[in-house]
């Protein structure tokens, strides 16, 4: 998909898009093998390979906007701001977890940086985000709420119910839809007459873009621009991010009645292996020349001293206490 770059980018934008990324990555992958043991026992559905969707959209986002995830958001955590250690420790369903042990991987939250909600009901939070823009649009506190949904979540009626509102009051609201091809294990050709998700919001009247979701340049600038809209009081706005998972929907593959045969064909995943969001911004970097090797493995290197240091404290962490089962329950 051709897209040609608007803006500069300074080197430090671009180191900090990296970072992220690696971030990111380096998390996930830090969580394969435990997942593999069975140390980690809650399901965890890595975003390995989507990471330039997060970050493209959670850097034009300031600690007051808003974001709800899915069950597949370990990278929209971290990429607005979530400590790593706590969704780490949450993962591990440890009491140091940013709910407390009691959420594991796919309720993660973290209010203080805007991360309202992720829950891993199918289009479950995107009711949510719409009425946390709507009271951003009463209180006209200028905040920003992203949706981020899976292509999956398209096939829920509160989808089109929510944009039909959100466009009726014209909502700062983003709708993010990752369309990583499949629905759980169904291809999206299987699943929808038009594959062009973007197009759904068009009958509302929303303003709506279908990007290459693995190119974190493409996605800063398109969402820099669907926030502008929302700014100035012309919202919602739609956008599908193509993009791909590097792992399985759930764990690190997909396990097909416990055979470790993917269901997606050799040739559709190395196509995407040689789209790598990081090695394609990394690329970019060395052709601007604006970073040398040893300032990349830098990178890599205190990345990986974090995932290490976010570890040890989840390993070394207590279990709630069994006591304290009805502790946090709003009745």
């Amino acid at each position: 998909m051709e897209f040609k770059f608007k803006m500069e980018y300074s080197k430090d934008i671009l180191l900090g898009l990296y970072q992220t990324m690696v971030r990111i990555r380096l998390a996930e992958e830090s969580l394969v093998e435990a997942i593999k043991s069975g140390e980690i026992k809650t399901p965890a559905h890595l975003y390995s390979g989507e990471e330039a969707i997060a970050t493209g959209i959670c850097t034009n986002l300031t600690k007051e906007d808003y974001i709800f995830g899915n069950h597949r958001s370990h990278g929209h955590y971290l990429a607005k701001g979530g400590d790593m250690g706590a969704m780490i420790a949450e993962i591990y369903c440890k009491e140091t977890g940013c709910s407390k042990g009691r959420g594991g991987s796919m309720h993660l939250i973290d209010p203080e940086n805007g991360i309202m909600g992720i829950v891993p009901i199918v289009a479950g939070t995107i009711s949510l985000a719409m009425g946390a823009s709507l009271a951003s649009s009463i209180r006209k506190d200028n905040r920003i709420t992203v949706s981020f949904f899976g292509d999956g979540a398209t096939g829920e009626g509160v989808l089109y119910e929510s944009m039909n509102f959100a466009a009726l009051k014209k909502l700062p609201i983003i709708f993010a839809c990752e369309n990583n091809l499949y629905s759980t294990h169904l291809p999206i050709k299987e699943i929808r007459v038009n594959e062009n998700i973007s197009e759904s919001a068009m009958p509302f009247g929303i303003q709506c873009y279908r990007i290459d979701g693995n190119d974190v340049l493409q996605v800063y600038e398109i969402f820099k621009k669907a926030k502008q809209i929302c700014l100035e009081g012309n919202g919602p706005v739609f956008i599908e991010f193509l993009t791909y998972r590097l792992r399985g929907h759930v764990g690190p593959d997909d396990n097909i009645q416990g055979t470790h045969t993917d269901i997606r064909p050799k040739w559709e995943i190395e196509e995407w292996l040689r789209k790598d969001p990081i090695k394609r911004l990394e690329l970019y970097i060395y052709k601007q020349n604006l970073a040398t090797e040893v300032e990349i493995e830098n990178i890599r290197y205190l990345v990986n001293l974090e995932v290490k240091k976010a570890t040890d404290l989840a390993l070394s962490s207590n279990f709630p206490n069994p006591s304290e089962l009805e502790h946090y329950v709003y009745r």
